[in-house]
C-alpha cells in the first residue's frame, strides 16, 4: 500500500492542477459528448497515459468516433452503412457486480412495466435455479426504446464456468458495457470479458455501479480499469473510453461519482452516444448467425441472432448453412423481435436488429440462416475449450428407479446430447463402458448446474469426482492454471495462504481493500488444486473468505496434491438407520446421516476424524432382552451435516460416487473401484 501511494503521489507532481479546465457549461458538454470524467485523471499513471495521448486542450473522444472516422473510406467501397435507430449492447461484468439490477432499473425507467405493476426483484434471471443460487447462468434477451432508439440489451453471466454464453453472446452486439464494482475494481472475469469485446473490436462504456457503498473509491477503479485495458493491448480510441458512475439498486448515473442525475439519463446519453449502431449491408443477401437456441413446446426450436444483412420475411424460403459445402433449404414459419420484456411478432426484421426465428427444427447454435440463391455462411461460432471432466454413469446403487423416472442408459444419453445442442462450451463423449458418459465443461460449476437440471426434470443418475483434463506436449504433461483472488480478512490471512501454499499456488499480488480491514490475494495455482478448495477456505477463514477463479494457460505438471486428509465413514450393511447406532457412530467422524434413514451397503454416511476409510453399522438395534440392570439412557445425537450437490462433488474422491436423485443426493464408494477399508 505505501508504494502504491507514494507512487501516486509522484504522478500528481507531474502534472499541474491549473492545467485542468473549469467546469464550465461547455466543458461539461464536451465530457457528456465525447469522454470520460476528468474528475478521475488528477490521481495516478492513468493521468499520465491519458496526458500523452490526448492533451486536456483537445476533447476525449469515445472509443468508437476515431474508428467510425477511419471507416468510412471502407464502408463506401463495400457498401456498408450504419444503422442509426439500433443499438446492440451486452452488459458484461464479473459475478456480483450488479448486471442484472442495472438491467432491472433500465427496463423500469424506460416505462416497460406499468406504474402499478408488480416486479420481482432481478427479473432477467427467470429460472427457478438462478433465482435460487442468485447468479446469472443463461445469457438473456431485452429491449427498451429511448429517443426512438430501440437499444437491444443482452444480461449476461458473471461466472467464468459459463464464459461460452459471453463468448457467444458477443457475436450479437457492437458494444458492451463493462460493469465494475466500485470497491472491488476489476476481477478475473472482468479481464476475461473484457479481452473478448476488445478481440472483437466493440466500443466499451465502462459503468463504475454500486457507487453509493460506504468505501467506494471510484477513482482507483478508473485507473485499475485503464490499466487493464492498457494491458489487454487495446488500441488508443478503445482506451478513451466513456465512464459513467452508477447506483444500479437506486437507478442513478452521473459522470462524476459526486453528481449523480436523478435516473439512468447519462448511462443512455452514453450508450446512444458512445456505442455505434450496426453496420450492415441492407441490400445484400440475406445472412443471419444462429447464436442462440430456445425450445418452446408449440413453436419447436427457436433460432436467436443478429440480422447482417438482407431483409427476413415470415414465409421466406432460405438456406441453412453449416459451411459452404453443407447447406440444406428450409422455410421462416415465425418471425419475433423483442420489444420490451418480451417476444412480439414481425412480418419482417431488417438487418441490424436481434430477432427470433421459427420452423428450422433441426438448427444448430453457429449455423447461417441465408439467402436461398446467393447466400454464404458467416463464420462459426467459436469457444475455448473445456478444461475439466466428470464421469456420468446409470444409478448401479440398491435403490435404483425408487424416486427417478429416467433411469436407462438411453435416457441420459439423450440428455447429454441433447444439452450439446445449446451448449457450445459443453462436450460429451462415450466412456469405456456402454452405460459411461463422460462430460467436459469450463469448471465444476458449469457441469454441476447441468446435473441439477437433469435431476429436477426426473433423471436417475450416478457422477465421478472431477479431473481436470491435461495436454501432452513435447512429451511433457502439461495441466491447466487458473488465476485464484481470495478476499479474506487479515486475522484469518495466515491460514488462507497456508491452504493455497499446500495445493501448489504461487502468490503474486497481495493488496488492501476499502477500509473494511481486507485483504486481496491472487494466486496462480494449478485447476487440480481448485477441485474442493471452496469449502476448505471458508472452514479456514470462518466463513469470511471469497474465491473467484478464471482460467490463465496450460503449465507444467505440479507434482502431487493432497486435497482431503480424512476418510470417510462407509455403511456395511443396508436398513434403516437407528439412534443407538449412531450414538457410537458419531464418536468416529461427523455424520451425513439422522435415524430413520434408509442406507445401503457402500453408502458413504459420514466424515472419519481420520485418514483411511472405516466400514462401520448404522443400522445396529439395541438387544431386547428382558433383564434390564439400569434404566433407559438418553441418546443426544449431534446435528448432522447437510451437504448440497455441490459439497458432496467436491467432498468426493477417486474411488467414490455421488448418487443423483430427484429427491435426494447420496455418495457411496465405487464398487469397481473398492479400496479396502479398515
Amino acid at each position: 500500500m505505501e508504494m502504491a501511494i507514494s507512487f501516486n503521489s509522484s504522478s500528481l507532481s507531474l502534472i499541474n492542477p491549473n492545467h485542468v479546465p473549469k467546469r464550465t457549461a461547455s466543458s461539461l458538454l464536451t465530457k457528456q459528448l465525447f469522454g470520460l470524467s476528468l474528475s478521475s485523471y488528477p490521481n495516478a499513471r492513468t493521468s499520465l497515459r491519458c496526458c500523452s495521448r490526448s492533451p486536456f486542450h483537445r476533447p476525449i473522444k469515445c472509443s468508437v468516433s476515431q474508428a467510425t472516422e477511419t471507416a468510412t473510406a471502407t464502408e463506401k467501397k463495400t457498401q456498408l452503412m450504419r444503422r442509426g435507430d439500433i443499438r446492440n449492447i451486452a452488459i458484461v461484468a464479473h459475478v456480483d457486480h450488479g448486471k442484472t439490477t442495472l438491467v432491472d432499473a433500465m427496463l423500469k425507467q424506460s416505462k416497460v412495466f406499468r406504474d402499478n405493476q408488480f416486479v420481482q426483484e432481478r427479473i432477467m434471471d427467470s429460472n427457478d435455479l438462478e433465482r435460487e443460487r442468485g447468479i446469472t447462468i443463461l445469457s438473456k434477451n431485452t429491449s427498451i426504446t429511448y429517443k426512438d432508439t430501440k437499444i437491444n440489451i443482452i444480461d449476461t453471466p458473471g461466472h467464468s464456468d459459463f464464459g461460452g454464453e459471453v463468448e457467444r453472446i458477443l457475436n450479437m452486439v457492437e458494444g458492451v458495457l463493462l460493469v465494475v464494482d466500485s470497491v472491488e475494481g476489476p476481477m478475473p472475469q472482468t479481464r476475461f470479458v473484457l479481452k473478448k469485446a476488445l478481440e472483437f473490436g466493440h466500443a466499451v462504456v465502462v459503468v463504475v455501479n454500486k457507487i453509493d457503498r460506504p468505501s467506494a473509491r471510484p477513482d482507483f477503479v478508473i485507473n485499475s480499469t485503464f490499466e487493464l485495458f492498457i494491458e489487454l493491448n487495446a488500441t488508443d480510441e478503445q482506451c478513451d473510453f466513456q465512464a459513467i458512475y452508477a447506483s444500479g439498486i437506486k437507478g442513478k448515473a452521473g459522470l462524476s461519482p459526486d453528481d449523480l442525475a436523478e435516473d439512468l439519463g447519462p448511462l443512455f446519453e452514453s450508450i446512444i452516444r458512445c456505442i455505434p449502431g450496426p453496420r450492415i449491408d441492407k441490400d445484400g443477401a440475406l445472412q443471419m448467425l444462429a447464436t442462440n437456441i430456445e425450445y418452446d413446446e408449440h413453436k419447436g426450436r427457436i433460432a436467436i441472432g443478429r440480422l447482417h444483412a438482407g431483409v427476413l420475411r415470415k414465409g421466406m424460403d432460405v438456406r441453412v448453412c453449416t459451411s459452404e459445402d453443407s447447406c440444406r433449404y428450409a422455410r421462416i414459419s415465425e418471425l419475433f423481435v423483442y420489444e420490451k420484456f418480451s417476444r412480439v411478432p414481425a412480418e419482417t426484421v431488417e438487418a441490424g436488429d436481434i430477432c427470433a426465428v421459427c420452423g428450422i427444427d433441426d438448427i444448430q447454435i453457429g449455423e447461417t440462416i441465408a439467402d436461398k440463391v446467393s447466400g454464404k455462411p458467416l463464420p462459426s461460432i467459436k469457444v475455448e475449450e473445456p478444461t475439466v471432466k466428470m464421469a456420468f454413469a446409470i444409478n448401479t446403487s440398491p435403490f435404483v428407479g425408487r424416486e427417478g423416472k429416467y433411469v436407462t442408459s438411453r435416457n441420459l444419453r439423450d440428455r447429454l446430447y441433447r444439452e450439446l445442442e445449446r451448449n457450445l462450451a459443453m462436450k460429451v463423449e462415450d466412456g469405456e463402458t456402454a452405460d459411461t458418459f463422460i462430460v467436459s465443461g469450463r469448471g465444476t460449476l458449469h457441469i454441476t448446474i447441468l446435473i441439477e437440471n437433469m435431476r429436477r426434470e426426473g433423471y436417475e443418475f450416478m457422477v465421478g469426482p472431477p479431473k481436470v483434463i491435461n495436454k501432452k506436449v513435447d512429451e511433457k504433461v502439461l495441466e491447466p492454471y487458473e488465476i485464484a483472488t481470495v478476499e479474506v480478512p487479515e486475522e484469518h490471512m495466515g491460514s488462507v495462504v497456508e491452504l493455497l501454499g499446500r495445493r501448489r499456488g504461487q502468490m503474486f499480488d497481495m493488496q488492501g481493500v476499502g477500509a473494511e480491514g481486507t485483504t486481496l490475494l491472487k494466486y496462480k495455482i494449478p485447476t487440480r488444486g481448485l477441485l474442493g478448495l471452496r469449502n476448505a477456505i471458508l472452514t479456514a477463514s470462518r466463513g469470511t473468505a471469497i474465491l473467484n477463479t478464471i482460467f490463465d494457460g496450460y503449465g507444467p505438471w505440479a507434482g502431487d496434491i493432497s486435497t482431503r486428509d480424512q476418510g470417510s465413514l462407509v455403511a456395511f450393511e443396508e436398513g434403516t438407520s437407528t439412534s443407538y447406532a449412531l450414538s457410537s457412530s458419531q464418536e468416529r467422524g461427523q455424520m451425513f446421516i439422522g435415524p430413520g434413514v434408509e442406507v445401503y451397503k457402500g453408502q458413504i454416511v459420514g466424515i472419519h476424524q481420520r485418514p483411511g476409510d472405516l466400514s462401520l453399522n448404522v443400522c445396529k438395534k439395541k438387544a431386547a432382552t428382558n433383564v434390564r440392570s439400569n434404566k433407559e439412557q438418553t441418546v443426544v445425537l449431534d446435528t448432522p451435516l447437510d451437504y448440497s450437490l455441490d459439497d458432496c462433488i467436491e467432498y468426493i474422491q477417486e474411488d467414490e460416487m455421488v448418487e443423483v436423485t430427484p429427491s435426494s443426493i447420496r455418495m457411496c464408494k465405487n464398487p469397481k473401484l473398492a479400496k479396502k477399508t479398515r
